[in-house]
């Protein structure tokens, strides 16, 4: 008998009757013999619900307290699924992160997962039941309970099913990924496969269909991840850790994110230590600087241009602004009005010619370049928010993505 580790998000989970349709989903599959762990997101919007219960208690809550009362959420939708199989006359038994044998470190609210024990698990599907977990949540050494930060549930997922040596299959609100966003460009196609590395730039990038690090842990164990829809059969994309090199079309997908602020430190002195001095209490205080771009120098000072997410510039702002006057930089400004549109594909690096057809499409558009930073399988323009649906389409187009595979 096989293990599978099944993840349900959010909106398969938002209320009762969602919640039986799951039951339902899990019912037919234990039936054809698969040994099952569920894994569950809080239902619909329950986890924003809490975080603004929270603040309207205290201005600051402790991170500790926080975790404790948001990793309820799961357990909510753990303990009613149960109940529903249970009613359906299936065996199953929830299970906290905690009793799931998911050990973290203590960082609260963004905690990493270092180490699983499945025994519990083991004993529960040797049992007959089906095993219902709470994603998004662990324990420290302390015992202490801790959450995992943005798309926790998909990496509690994918550290249960490599622990199981399962298969994984993540059910959401889509149901596959496509070669851009469908809901911009019409033509947009699902694809059957693509690979970690691929996902991995695709989720870095604007894609939300999977959070960036639990494709990263998959790739690490080798997890194959089947994303499908958990309101329709229709087949889903396999995400794994092949790729047809010799695929007709190189790029497999245009990714595109709105969430980016542009910072530009002005007249920054050329010497040695400069980008160090800006840089490092920015990552101190955990904010993730993307695109970066030096201009030449010119008389002794340049220019020095990065990219954050939009909820992090006026922070950013509030700590590079007396660094640059410590520095003498002429002065800093920020911009949240920047996005950036990404060309993505592993044969890309096998093949020339890719950059000079994404310019020359997105200037025979009319959309102005700012910034441009590339990896061996991405290449990413700072575009004009304005002018991203504009940028999707003409890629899609120019790359002739709508064909079939």
């Amino acid at each position: 008998m096989s293990a599978v580790v099944q993840k349900y998000g959010g909106t398969s989970l938002a209320d009762a009757d969602r919640i039986q349709s799951v039951a339902r989903r899990v019912a037919a599959r234990r039936a054809e013999g698969d040994q099952l762990v569920v894994v569950v997101s809080a239902m619909g919007d329950s986890t924003d619900d809490l975080i603004a219960l929270a603040y309207r208690i205290a201005k600051r809550p402790q991170e500790r307290e926080m975790d404790v009362l948001l990793s309820t959420g799961e357990i909510v939708s753990s303990t009613l699924l149960t109940m529903a199989l249970h009613e359906m006359g299936y065996d199953a038994v929830s299970l906290t992160g905690a009793q799931a044998g998911i050990g973290t470190d203590r960082r609260y609210g963004r905690a990493r997962i270092h180490s699983v024990n499945p025994d519990r698990i083991h004993r529960e599907l040797e049992s007959g039941r089906v095993v219902i977990v709470a994603g998004f949540q662990g324990i420290t050494e302390e015992m202490d309970v801790t959450t995992l930060g943005r798309g926790g549930s998909n990496i509690t997922a994918i550290a249960l099913a490599a622990a199981l040596e399962a298969a994984c299959e993540n059910y959401t609100d889509v149901d596959g990924v496509y070669t851009a966003d469908p809901r911009i460009e019409p033509n947009a196609r699902k694809l059957t496969g693509i690979s970690y590395e691929e996902m991995l730039e695709l989720s870095s990038s604007g894609v939300r269909v999977l959070q960036s690090r639990s494709v990263e842990l998959a790739s690490v164990y080798n997890v194959p991840i089947l994303v499908a829809s958990s309101f329709t059969e229709a087949p889903g994309t396999l995400i794994h850790g092949g790729v047809n090199m010799e695929q007709r079309n190189k790029v497999a997908g245009i990714a595109h994110d709105s969430d980016v602020a542009k910072i530009t430190v002005r007249g920054v002195p050329d010497r040695p230590g400069i980008a160090a001095t800006l840089f490092e209490p920015l990552a101190e205080a955990g904010i993730s600087v993307d695109t970066i771009v030096q201009n030449a120098s010119a008389e002794g000072a340049t220019d020095l241009t990065f990219t954050v997410a939009r909820a992090d510039l006026d922070k950013a702002m509030e700590l590079a602004g007396p660094i640059a006057k410590e520095i003498n930089a002429r002065d800093i400004v920020g911009d949240r009005t920047r996005a950036k549109v990404s060309l993505i594909g592993a044969g890309m690096q096998s093949a020339p010619g890719y950059a000079a057809r994404m310019f020359r499409t997105l200037y025979e558009g009319g959309i102005n370049i700012e910034m441009i930073s590339t990896s061996e399988i991405r290449i990413t323009c700072i575009i004009d928010e304005d002018r991203v649906t504009d940028a999707v389409r003409a890629l899609h187009k120019a790359f002739e993505l709508e064909q079939a595979e």
